[in-house]
């Protein structure tokens, strides 16, 4: 079974040649080298490495490193501005870079709440475009995102973490599936995907987390398989749990048949980010 993870983040320490914006949870650094052996460590192939906004806004050029560094192990998704009157020339370039599989609208971080918004609407028709997904940091603004999906139905959006906001530190916070309803909802646009991702931080639970299993088998029979991918929102998660934790949760849950675990764990986003591994 190939495993590929949906959703890694790497960046350095702080330093003048690349500053941060601002800091997020987790350690210091960590390097493309450290994410390979996390990885490794844990029999995790491959995994799509989403520049960190936080940090580096904008700017995906230490996650281009990586890629160039690892071609065989990463994909690379960055974050594009839709305030940005040159966006669709960013999405032009950025869809004729080498290992690029898709760009990301933070919308809760400042983006216009308008679904008829000129400029997230211009994202996306230039991302269909390209046939590029579209990943939409989206909790808190899930009708926007169902919106979205109906203006634009050949547009891919994938729903990032779930659709939940999620936490960056204990305590889990109550009720944390609350917002499923409107999650499930969603589902019933073909052009949306999700990621089952970060999902471990959402349980009241110790390893193996087994409360999280009810609401996410809810959202495996509204997407059904093929429309769902794992990851784990590494490493803004490692303040609760660890890689392994996160890989293993998945891999020795008795909740997954076989078939459907390699179709969660790396066969469906192949075919949603268009990234066929094993060439």
């Amino acid at each position: 079974m190939i495993k590929i993870d949906a959703q890694v983040h790497a960046y350095e320490r702080n330093h003048p040649g690349r500053p941060w914006a601002a800091t997020l949870h987790g350690p210091a650094a960590v390097t493309g080298d450290d994410m390979v052996a996390a990885m490794d460590a844990v029999g995790v192939d491959a995994a799509i490495l989403v520049s960190v906004f936080t940090m580096y806004q904008f700017d995906p050029s230490y996650a281009l490193e990586i890629f160039a560094k690892y071609p065989k192990r990463f994909r690379v998704i960055k974050p594009v501005d839709p305030s940005d009157p040159a966006v669709v020339d960013t999405i032009d370039a950025w869809a004729a870079t080498k290992g690029t599989v898709a760009i990301r609208i933070m919308l809760n971080r400042g983006v216009s709440e308008d679904a008829a918004d000129p400029g997230i609407n211009r994202v996306l028709a230039a991302a269909a475009r390209h046939s590029l997904p579209v990943n939409l940091l989206c909790w808190g603004r899930l009708e926007q995102a169902k919106a979205l999906a109906a203006r634009n139905p050949n547009t891919r959006l994938v729903i990032d973490h779930l659709g939940l906001q999620q936490p960056f530190e204990p305590p889990t916070p109550p009720n944390p599936f609350s917002e499923l309803p409107s999650v499930l909802a969603l589902a019933k646009h073909e052009n949306v995907v999700i990621k089952i991702s970060g999902a471990c931080t959402l349980s009241e639970q110790k390893f193996p987390y087994n409360d999280i299993w009810a609401p996410l088998a809810r959202i495996f029979d509204a997407y059904g398989f093929e429309r769902c991918m794992w990851g784990t929102d590494w490493t803004r998660a490692v303040e609760l749990l660890t890689y392994k934790q996160g890989v293993e949760a998945f891999t020795l849950t008795d909740k997954l048949n076989d078939a459907e675990r390699t179709q969660l764990m790396g066969g469906s986003l192949q075919k949603i980010y268009n990234w066929n591994f094993a060439t």
